[in-house]
């Protein structure tokens, strides 16, 4: 093994640089190595290897400019030549070892880390702290806590298990795999907490949903142990408070922030505008959006996600206004405006999105595939639904998913059941939401003995227990089957106290089947819990009125004029020449798409009589002028 610098011309050797030649002592393998070495700071530096076929002799290096140049190669990347130089090495100390097992770990090569650090245990070297450090590094690393356990015995044991090095890695193993409680051990036996130490806890505690106490020891930290706040703390400390949702304390922090001059820190900003964003403070997010001096890819998706779940259009426009700032979008951008199209059931708008995911290639990516299924399921687009789940290479349950509640929603509860039953032959393991939506989809197609053979089967083939909400999927089941009476006694036996939804299930079917006797019971249930409820003074009047008991009737509209409450107005959207438009329950304005839409209904009304069909007038509420 050569290794070269040119120009090849010498120097002397103090604080200069010349060709050393050298030859570890093996009789099998004697090869001449040329190494450039800067005696003054005994550092290696770079240099360009070659093999020499023909063997050479050469005096051996110093196990410490070995060393350097173990270290040099790792930092290259270099692991091949390094561990063939480190293998060669007639005597190898702690040191040496060290530098080995820590240029695999901070090179991202755990395994070959932990490899190594068995070698060097079994070769009768004792580890250092900066040894066991490396090689935590490596266990969190590969996700092993079980090998990070048995490390910390062993130094332990060495009685290397203390110090800032090993401290802190302990800290950020045991927090990182929900382990608090070892983390808090640990926390706790430090003589020297650094910054670093708090941020670890700190985060630790925000990982497992408990944020309050991250922000209690948040809270210690600055005011007890006078530690100095940097940004990445900050940051920490803001995402904890996202976590809880609590925009008084995220105020404070962010007044906090401005104090010690780290809002002009960008991780800093983008924690303050999640945390608003979390906090539902949206008006506050869109203002401290605006006034932010710099944004990156983050602070564009994080605005773009907050706007999906609270006003989706304006998410569409700000999506557009990321591209005319020259902002690549990522595949998160793609799934947050799919959704926003979701939201709003724009087909056309979503077929463009989908369009330029393709020519960026996220279309592959698994959650822009999802969010594009529901988006064109909840568009009434089943079709391209299936097109986009059949075209995905790795499913997960949430793909499923995905596609049994958009055939379900879109009627084709036989097609629901053929997928799901497609999913139990791959081997995926269903869940409480997939079993729900699959029995909901056999609710609205009318499948009864289908939906009650998978409730059945949720103990026994899924081992998945049924939780409150899938009752209530099979009291609708049943009930809009017209078989009140079997829900009724399947409330009656539930193993929870049943909830207005439930009962609300059922009140509903009895609307639909004129059933007056389990109406009022389930209307009575519904009182109980929430007794100035109008919807279902509504609901149950319209009952009485298609039972023909007009004089219950009167009582109930009586009712609710009294308490005041007004019936939640019903909306409808409709997609218009690339326009979204919103139409309210009962709107009479003088717009000319109103006059337009009641026209073009009195038509279809002539045309359904002309062909015999007679209509329901059971299913019409009865008005409410004046209440509703």
């Amino acid at each position: 093994m050569v290794w070269r610098i040119p120009p090849s011309r010498s120097f002397p050797l103090l604080g200069r640089r010349s060709f050393l030649p050298f030859r570890f002592p093996d009789p099998n393998r004697p090869h001449l190595i040329s190494v450039c070495v800067e005696e003054s700071t005994d550092h290696i530096e770079g240099a360009h290897c070659f093999y020499q076929a023909q063997p050479m002799t050469a005096p051996s290096l110093s196990p410490v400019t070995a060393t350097n140049l173990i270290k040099n190669l790792c930092r290259q990347r270099s692991f091949a030549v390094a561990r063939r130089l480190f293998d060669e090495m007639p005597h190898r100390d702690v040191v040496s070892w060290t530098a080995m097992i820590s240029g695999y770990a901070s090179n991202g090569c755990h395994e070959d880390a932990l490899a190594t650090f068995c070698r060097m245990i079994a070769s009768g070297v004792s580890p250092n702290r900066y040894t066991i450090s490396s090689v935590l590094t490596s266990c969190r690393g590969l996700q092993s806590c079980c090998t990070g356990v048995a490390v910390h015995g062993m130094a332990v044991r060495w009685g290397i298990d203390n110090g800032a090095y090993v401290d802190n890695v302990l800290l950020d193993l045991y927090a990182s795999f929900g382990c608090i409680g070892d983390a808090e051990a640990v926390f706790k036996n430090m003589t020297d907490r650094t910054v670093v130490s708090w941020t670890t806890m700190i985060a630790g505690y925000t990982r497992i949903g408990h944020g309050y106490t991250g922000l209690l020891l948040f809270k210690q930290m600055i005011q007890q142990e006078c530690t100095e706040l940097n940004a990445f703390t900050c940051s920490i400390a803001i995402h904890a408070c996202s976590s809880i949702g609590c925009a008084t304390i995220g105020q404070q922090l962010h007044a906090l922030a401005l104090k010690t001059r780290h809002d002009s820190s960008l991780p800093v900003a983008n924690s303050l505008l999640n945390m608003y964003s979390r906090c539902m403070n949206i008006s506050e997010a869109k203002k401290f959006f605006h006034e932010m001096p710099r944004k990156d890819l983050i602070t564009w998706n994080a605005m773009i996600a907050s706007l999906e779940r609270s006003n989706s259009h304006e998410a569409l426009l700000l999506f557009l206004e990321m591209g005319s700032q020259n902002m690549q979008p990522t595949s998160f951008t793609f799934s947050s405006v799919v959704a926003a199209c979701a939201n709003l059931a724009i087909l056309n708008c979503g077929r463009q999105v989908h369009g330029a995911a393709i020519r960026r290639d996220h279309q592959r990516n698994l959650q822009v595939a999802n969010a594009l299924i529901d988006m064109y399921a909840k568009c009434g687009s089943i079709g391209n639904s299936r097109k986009v789940f059949d075209e995905i290479t790795e499913k997960d349950l949430v793909t499923w998913t995905s596609l049994v509640i958009g055939c379900g929603m879109n009627g084709y509860g036989a097609e629901a059941t053929e997928i799901f039953d497609e999913m139990i032959s791959s081997g995926v393991q269903p869940d409480q939401v997939l079993l729900m939506s699959v029995i909901s989809a056999c609710s609205h197609a009318g499948l009864v003995d289908q939906g009650l053979r998978y409730f059945s089967l949720m103990n026994i083939q899924y081992n998945v227990p049924p939780n409150r909400e899938i009752y209530g999927c099979v009291v609708d089941l049943l009930a809009r089957a017209g078989r009140i009476t079997e829900a009724y006694q399947l409330i009656e036996t539930m193993p929870f106290e049943p909830d207005e939804t439930i009962w609300g299930a059922l009140l509903g079917a009895c609307k639909m089947h004129k059933n007056v006797y389990f109406g009022r019971l389930a209307a009575q249930k519904i009182f109980d819990m929430r007794p100035n409820e109008s919807k279902t003074y509504v609901l149950l009047s319209n009952i009485y009125a298609a039972g023909r008991a007009w004089g219950d009737f009167a009582e109930m509209r009586r009712c609710l004029r009294e308490q005041g409450n007004k019936k939640e107005v019903g909306m409808s959207w409709i997609e218009v020449r690339d326009e979204v438009r919103g139409f309210a329950s009962g709107d009479r304005s003088s717009s000319p798409h109103i006059v337009l839409v009641y026209q073009t209904l009195e038509e279809l009304i002539q045309h359904m009589n002309q062909d015999g069909c007679e209509s329901d007038s059971h299913w019409v509420l009865h008005d409410f002028s004046g209440v509703t």
